[in-house]
Order: C-alpha cells, then sequence, then structure tokens
C-alpha cells in the first residue's frame, strides 16, 4: 500500500517537473507565455493518460489470471468488464490488508486480546468471502473497504512498531493507550460492517453482532494467515 502511494507521487511529481521544463523551455524561444503554458498543459496532461494506463496494467498483471468460470460469474451478476477489472483490485489489496492486520495483531499481547474479544480477523476473512459471493454489493461495504480496513491495516502496523521501542516515556505509553482504544473501535466497526451486509437476515442487530464474533472465533490462532480463500 505504502510502495503504491509512493510510485505514484514519483509519476506526478515527474509529470510535474516535465511540464515546467517544456514550459521554461518554450519561453525561452520567446514562444508567448500562455501559448508555452498551454502546450506545456496539454502535453503533461498526455503523459498522465499514458502512465496512468500503464501504471493500471502494471496492477492488473499482478492479479491472479481471471479464470472463465469466474468472468462469466462476474458477468452475471451484473458487471462490466470495466467493473470486474475494479472490483479485482480491491479485493486484491483487501486481502493484504486482511493478512497484515493478521499478521500484525499477534505481534503484540494487547493487540491479540483486542483481536480475541472482536474476532476482527476472522470476521473480515468472512465478509471477504461474502463479497466475493456478491460482488454486485460492492458499494455496501464501501467504509469496510476503503475506510475500516486499510485504517486498521496501518494503525496496527504503526502500534507494532512504537511498542517495539526499546525506551518509552510516558507520552509514548500514553499514544499507544490511545491507539489500542482506537484499534479497538476500528475493530468493533468491522464487526458492525459484517453484520450490515447481513442484515436481510438479521432480526435483532445487537444480539446477531455478539453472535457473530463467537461464531467466527478461532480455534487455532497459529492458523495460517493465507489459508484464506482469495479466489477473485
Amino acid at each position: 500500500m505504502k510502495q503504491l502511494n509512493t510510485r505514484l507521487n514519483l509519476v506526478y511529481a515527474l509529470i510535474l517537473f516535465i511540464i515546467m521544463t517544456i514550459f521554461l523551455f518554450m519561453v525561452g524561444f520567446e514562444i508567448n507565455i500562455l501559448v508555452s503554458f498551454l502546450l506545456s498543459i496539454g502535453l503533461g496532461m498526455l503523459l498522465l493518460n499514458i502512465m496512468g494506463k500503464n501504471f493500471q496494467g502494471d496492477s492488473d498483471s499482478k492479479l491472479p489470471r481471471l479464470s472463465k468460470e469466474k468472468e462469466a460469474f462476474y458477468l452475471s451478476k451484473g458487471l462490466s468488464k470495466e467493473d470486474i477489472g475494479y472490483f479485482r483490485r480491491t479485493m486484491a489489496q483487501a486481502h493484504k490488508q486482511i493478512i497484515a492486520i493478521d499478521k500484525n495483531m499477534h505481534q503484540s499481547g494487547k493487540l491479540k486480546a483486542i483481536e480475541n474479544r472482536n474476532n476482527t480477523v476472522a470476521l473480515s476473512k468472512e465478509l471477504f468471502k461474502n463479497i466475493t459471493q456478491e460482488p454486485n454489493r460492492l458499494h455496501d461495504v464501501d467504509k469496510f473497504l476503503y475506510v475500516h480496513l486499510p485504517s486498521l491495516a496501518d494503525l496496527s502496523e504503526k502500534y507494532v512498531e512504537i511498542e517495539g521501542h526499546k525506551a518509552k516515556s510516558k507520552t509514548t505509553y500514553d499514544i499507544l493507550q490511545k491507539s489500542a482504544d482506537t484499534i479497538d473501535k476500528m475493530s468493533q466497526q468491522i464487526a458492525e460492517d459484517y453484520v450490515r451486509f447481513k442484515q436481510e437476515d438479521i432480526e435483532d442487530m445487537s444480539v446477531e453482532l455478539e453472535s457473530a464474533k463467537r461464531s467466527f472465533h478461532k480455534e487455532n490462532t497459529d492458523t495460517d494467515t493465507n489459508s484464506f480463500d482469495n479466489t477473485i
């Protein structure tokens, strides 16, 4: 995720540099400033379009091969070929984030207790599976995919990093406690995301929320983090 953002920032910085260079080059040859500006912007937009397509192609090439059966399934759910590509990229990123959360939660006693209490990883995996079965409902889980998962992955990673510092001040311990409280709330939100997705089958949301946490409780906390089905 960080590598993806870094690559995007480098692309934008390079294009901005090229635009400025072209503009200054044209002005140096005494071409009208307005004309130079418009031509520079036009060439920059063209480069952005070309590099953006290459970047997306790069991203798609890292996805697992799409089988004919899976493609037919997506089409039967009303997804266009463009929708399918977007869905698969989104779910591939979600899969990485769930794996990261699982890893982070087991590197800290405090986080492991939070995970056990909320059963965050098991519920995330189950919701992931449910989304792949109903890809046409991607809009129903926007907060789960675009807010809760990435936020929890990032914050839990930072928590583990800070907790690993050999020397800690009172301020550090305060930050860790606040971060743990936030991670706990995010874990609860993920449980709510799961229940909300299944709300058609639920009569009492509050009762089902606790039931969901218990029903997916892992018997073995050392289960391989890559073992859940990530077929997209």
